[in-house]
C-alpha cells in the first residue's frame, strides 16, 4: 500500500514525473494514488525516493 503524507507533501510533482501512471495531483495541488499498480514496482520505488520531502512511503 502506498500511503502520502499530505502535511509533508509539498506538491513539486517528481513522483509523478517519474511515476505517471501511479500518482497524480489532487485537488488541493498535493500528490494522489491513481492507481498503485500503475508502474512496475521499481519505477514506484523510484518514484518514493524522488521525494523531496520523504512524504510517500510504502507498506
Amino acid at each position: 500500500m502506498i500511503k502520502i503524507d499530505k502535511e509533508k507533501c509539498i506538491g513539486c510533482g517528481a513522483c509523478i514525473a517519474v511515476a505517471e501512471n501511479t500518482f497524480k495531483f489532487d485537488d488541493d495541488g498535493k500528490v494522489g494514488v491513481a492507481n498503485e499498480t500503475g508502474d512496475d514496482a521499481e519505477t514506484i520505488k523510484s518514484a518514493v525516493e524522488t521525494c523531496p520531502a520523504q512524504a510517500i512511503t510504502i507498506e
